[in-house]
Formats: C-alpha cells, sequence, structure tokens
C-alpha cells in the first residue's frame, strides 16, 4: 500500500512539474540579450579587427540564441559617441577597428550585417546608443582628428576621468536627434534603445560641472529639477522623432534598477540603494513611461533575491506596479554567476529563482541578459535551463502599446497547391504598403483529433516571410493535419484567423 501510495506521489509532482514548466513557456515574450561593443564586452573580441572573424564570431552568437528561442538583441551601436555603422556624423568606433575613424578592411557595414542575419532567424534588432558619453577614458589621443569635439569643444564637459557632451545645450540635443533620424531613416531597426547612463553616476566629492549654465535658468530654482528637465526633454524630442519617422520603431529605455527609495518618496521602493534614477542620474524613468514618451522599459534588477539595500523581488513587484502599461521587462546579470558575489550567486542558480519568480508577478513580459558572452557560457547551466524548462517553445514578441499601433492584416485565399510533384500550402501575399506593415506569417500545426488553440506557442511549425511552405519539408505521425496561418506586423500583432486547412498526410 505505502509502495502504492508513493508511486501516485511520484506521478503526481511529475504531472504538476510537467503542468509548471509548460507554464512557464509563453507565447508572447521578450527574451533579449544585450551585444556589448564597449572595450569589447561581447563583441568583437578584443584584437579581433579582419571582417571574417567579425562576421563569424556574430554568426556564432546570432545561432546559439536563436537555438535558445530568444527573439531579440540589444546591440550596441553608439558606444563613445562612435558609430558600429556607416555614418557622416560620427567616426568609426576603435573598438570595432582598432582606431577611431578607421572604416573596416575588407570593408562593410556591422550594423547593416546584423539586422540582415538577425532578420533572416526572426530576430528583432533594438540598437543601443549611449546619448552623452564621448569617452570612457582620460585620452584625448583616441578621438579621431575630425572628430565633433574638436570642432566644437564647447559641447563637451569633462567629470572624473571621463568626458562627456553637456546635456544642458540644445545643440547637444540637436545633434543628438540627428544621430537617431539617421539611424531610423537608413536602417530597418526594430527599436532605439537607451541604457542607464544619462547624467553620469555620481563621483563622491565632484559636482557635474554645469553649475554655470544652471545659473543662467530663470525656469528652475533647483539644479535637480533643470537637470531632470534637460534629460526629459531629449527623450521626449526622440520619441516624436521616431514616431515620425517610423511610427512602428520602438523607443525603450534600461534604466539603473531602483528609481527612487521610499525614504525620500512615498512612492519609491522599500530599497536604500546609495544613487538612484531619479536623485543622481537625473532620469524620471515614470514620467516617461506615464506620458508614453517610451514604449518599454528594461530595468537593471542585477541584485540577488533577498539583498538587503535592494531586494530583486521587492524591486520586480515595484516595477511592476509602476508600468504605467508600457512593456516591462527586467535585465538580469548572467554575469554575476560563478563571480565573488554574495552567496546567492555561487548557488545554482539564482537568475532560474529570478525567472521562475518572473513568471509569478504579473506585467512581467520577459527579460533581457547582461551581456550575450556570459548568458552563452552556460554558467551553472543557465543556458540548459533556458533551452530545457523557460524558454522550450518560441515565442512571439510584445505587441507595442503606442496609439499608432495597427492591427495585422488576416492572410486571405489559404488553399493547397500541387506543384510538379510536391504539395504546397499558399496565401495571398499582403502587400507592405497595407495598413499594418505585415512582417511575417506563422504557421500553426494539428494533429488528429487536437483543438485549435493559436495560444500554445508548441503549435508553432514555421515563421515565415514567404506567401507558402512546402508539406513535404513537414514530418508527422499523423494521418490527417490541420493548419492554420495567421500574420505578424510591424507593431508586433498578429491577425486573427478565419481559414483552416485539412491535408492528408502521405507519411
Amino acid at each position: 500500500m505505502k509502495r502504492k501510495l508513493l508511486c501516485l506521489v511520484f506521478l503526481l509532482l511529475a504531472v504538476i512539474s510537467f503542468s509548471f514548466a509548460d507554464n512557464l513557456n509563453k507565447k508572447v515574450e521578450f527574451r533579449a540579450a544585450w551585444i556589448a561593443t564597449v572595450a569589447n564586452i561581447d563583441w568583437p573580441l578584443a584584437g579581433s579587427f579582419d571582417t571574417d572573424s567579425q562576421q563569424t564570431h556574430m554568426i556564432m552568437l546570432l545561432d546559439s540564441l536563436q537555438k535558445l528561442n530568444f527573439n531579440a538583441v540589444i546591440f550596441q551601436i553608439r558606444p563613445t559617441a562612435d558609430a558600429f555603422y556607416q555614418s557622416d556624423l560620427e567616426p568609426w568606433s576603435r573598438f570595432l577597428t582598432g582606431k577611431q575613424g578607421v572604416e573596416p578592411n575588407p570593408f562593410y557595414d556591422p550594423l547593416a550585417f546584423v539586422i540582415h542575419e538577425a532578420h533572416k532567424r526572426f530576430i528583432d534588432v533594438h540598437v543601443w546608443l549611449n546619448p552623452y558619453r564621448l569617452l570612457n577614458a582620460d585620452d584625448l589621443n583616441l578621438l579621431s582628428p575630425n572628430h565633433l569635439f574638436f570642432k566644437k569643444p564647447e559641447l563637451f564637459v569633462k567629470y572624473g576621468n571621463q568626458y562627456y557632451f553637456n546635456p544642458c545645450l540644445p545643440e547637444t540635443r540637436q545633434f543628438l536627434y540627428k544621430v537617431v533620424s539617421d539611424i531610423v531613416s537608413r536602417y530597418d531597426v526594430d527599436a532605439v534603445h537607451f541604457d542607464d547612463y544619462f547624467y553620469p553616476y555620481r563621483i563622491a566629492g565632484k559636482e557635474f560641472p554645469d553649475a554655470k549654465f544652471f545659473q543662467q535658468s530663470t525656469e528652475f530654482k533647483n539644479i535637480g529639477d533643470w537637470r531632470r528637465n534637460n534629460v526629459n526633454i531629449v527623450i521626449k524630442n526622440l520619441s516624436d522623432t521616431i514616431k515620425s519617422i517610423k511610427p512602428w520603431v520602438e523607443f525603450g529605455i534600461s534604466p539603473f534598477g531602483v528609481w527612487r527609495n521610499d525614504n525620500v518618496d512615498p512612492m519609491g521602493s522599500k530599497t536604500t540603494a546609495g544613487q538612484t534614477n531619479y536623485d543622481d542620474l537625473y532620469a524620471d524613468v515614470l514620467l516617461w513611461l506615464k506620458n508614453g514618451w517610451i514604449d518599454y522599459v528594461v530595468p537593471q534588477l542585477y541584485w540577488e533575491i533577498g539583498k538587503k539595500a535592494a531586494d530583486y523581488r521587492e524591486l520586480a513587484k515595484w516595477w511592476s506596479k509602476y508600468n504605467y502599461d508600457k512593456n516591462l521587462y527586467i535585465g538580469l546579470s548572467s554575469s554575476n554567476l560563478n563571480t565573488a558575489k554574495p552567496k546567492a550567486w555561487s548557488m545554482p542558480n539564482e537568475l532560474c529563482r529570478q525567472l521562475t519568480l518572473n513568471d509569478s508577478i504579473d506585467n512581467i513580459q520577459g527579460e533581457v541578459y547582461f551581456s550575450c558572452k556570459t548568458l552563452l557560457e552556460n554558467r551553472q547551466g543557465l543556458c540548459d535551463s533556458i533551452r530545457n524548462k523557460y524558454y522550450s517553445a518560441p515565442a512571439l514578441l510584445p505587441a507595442c502599446n503606442n496609439p499608432q499601433s495597427k492591427p495585422a492584416i488576416e492572410p486571405q485565399n489559404i488553399r493547397v497547391e500541387k506543384i510538379e510533384s510536391r504539395h504546397y500550402i499558399m496565401w495571398d501575399e499582403i502587400s507592405a504598403d497595407d495598413a499594418g506593415q505585415n512582417s511575417y506569417y506563422i504557421v500553426y500545426m494539428f494533429e488528429d483529433g487536437e483543438k485549435i488553440d493559436t495560444s500554445n506557442p508548441k503549435k508553432i511549425l514555421y515563421k515565415t516571410r514567404e506567401n507558402c511552405i512546402d508539406l513535404s519539408t513537414i514530418h508527422s505521425d499523423s494521418r490527417h493535419l490541420r493548419f492554420v496561418i495567421t500574420a505578424v506586423n510591424r507593431y508586433h500583432r498578429e491577425s486573427s484567423y478565419s481559414y483552416m486547412i485539412k491535408y492528408k498526410n502521405k507519411r
């Protein structure tokens, strides 16, 4: 009797475990990694300046992410007022070619290459720019002689051992608008992304050198409010700039994980962070969310569950509460695993605990990992857990919530056609000029007796940009198959379906 009860218990646990793992696989979820280029953190490899090795390495990164069912990368293309793309405004990055202003040899455009290769794999490309940083070192000799710094040095300030555009100057803002406008106009990017560097993190005993400019202000009596307004102007105008060019291109921010501590603001989180977005970086992220100036937010929650000063659980719930109906993804630190951090990071596996926790919190729609290199090192078996448990099925990207978002157009005239000796499912191609800017199609497959349920990601057979599929490539033991086709547009909105095609499998 005890043996039977024990078997029943194990069977029940197995069912619960299976159901729980299945629930972790959401059909709509943002799954991304930051590909950092500053100081060659992720790409290209330090000292690897030949085109072939750079392209081979990037393809390896994208292939690896595709195998993990990732659907986006956040690719750093402007780390220090330079470019990982062909630009008439800023010089080629020294992290790409070894010397700022020197183009790749043989020539290629890294951004165009990444977009092409990522989109082939149905991976979106969010271009990551640092808005104000000029140099992350105290050495002006690293700059190209034709850099804007030498033409207009009055636009820049030095703070600590680094150099920055002065955020309060209208000309600084105008130049940034030009940079972003140029990228969005010329490249098929899916989003523009800024991380946590606005006004720089405070240096003990040093004040950012903008007092003389603040003294000229008649509108603000508090320098903090004045600095926040300087950043607000940039965010608002960049949002307008992006949407005026391509309304489907999203604008996202990845802020430091603490907006404000609750000891200075009742809306703040129950944390005791030494620096915060609002008070030290002058980034009023909640205002940007509330006003709809950004489409998504990725707070960098690089701390463990239970950390006294900044508890991951507390902050994940706090951002869920204050996302203002914008898409919320969580920034996770794969770089912390197996490091000399608090004990949690050396015990398998803090990120898995965080992923499980995310699934239980409303409004969290995905994760971004810093950084791609450490993610793919599979520390503590993280990639194995992602592949087998958390992201075992493909996922669609969350729809953009901006008011210009349009519905996707439903595929029409779905039919089976025989061409020569092969059978194809075909449908009418949807023009890119039609409302909705359809991007790709999803093919779902159901076997004998299965309920048609397009909410199940495991029923996704293909994503394709073609308007047909070759049935000879499908392997199933089922005698009768049914297929459903939907479309997804540039706003990541999936169409409904009204057609189902039945096919008698030849086996």
